[in-house]
């Protein structure tokens, strides 16, 4: 869900700490992210400055982050520890960091076992940037929402939507011009 309604890259998911949410605020900082190093998880810088960005999230990823604080500190309790703020997001149970392969793994088998198309993980970040583009959202917001280096850059990557967007382009200036029939 974070993933889709964000257009955040699994290692900057899976780098998120609690520290780096404001839920009252409802936004969140992406400042780091989980790497593999020779298959040794490590936490790393962003890839580029423009990928160190706040993103402005929805009442229900708001709701699905606060509950799932309740499960991890639930989790928590139960082996004895606590929660810290340093902690990542997605952690392991025992508050250890997730490995990228081992959460890309988990995601393709919930979605083997369901109706859903079969995507990869990355292609959440597309479909974020495809919606939001459609959906009438100016380029330059998409492309700080993804941590993209420019909106130049946002619209070569997302190029499949032009061709829909920019027939509503034509029928809404022929509807500015001469109103709508």
């Amino acid at each position: 869900m974070i993933a889709a309604h964000t257009g955040m890259r699994r290692d900057e998911v899976l780098g998120l700490a609690w520290r780096d949410l404001d839920l009252d605020a409802n936004r969140l900082s992406v400042r780091q992210a989980v790497i593999t190093v020779e298959y040794q998880v490590t936490i790393a810088d962003v890839k580029t400055g423009t990928a160190r960005r706040t993103i402005d999230l929805d009442e229900r990823t708001i709701d699905a982050l606060r509950a799932w604080r309740l499960v991890r500190e639930q989790e928590a309790a139960l082996a004895g520890l606590k929660v810290s703020e340093d902690e990542t997001v997605f952690a392991a149970p025992d508050g250890s960091l997730t490995h990228p392969d081992y959460f890309s793994q988990v995601f393709d088998r919930h979605l083997a076992a369901s109706d859903l198309l079969r995507i990869r993980f990355h292609d959440l970040h597309h479909t974020h940037a495809t919606i939001l583009l459609k959906a009438g959202v100016h380029v330059k917001v998409v492309s700080e929402r993804l941590g993209h280096s420019s909106p130049a850059f946002t619209m070569t990557v997302c190029q499949h939507v032009i061709p829909g967007m920019q027939a509503d382009a034509a029928r809404l200036f022929c509807e500015a011009l001469y109103g709508a029939e």
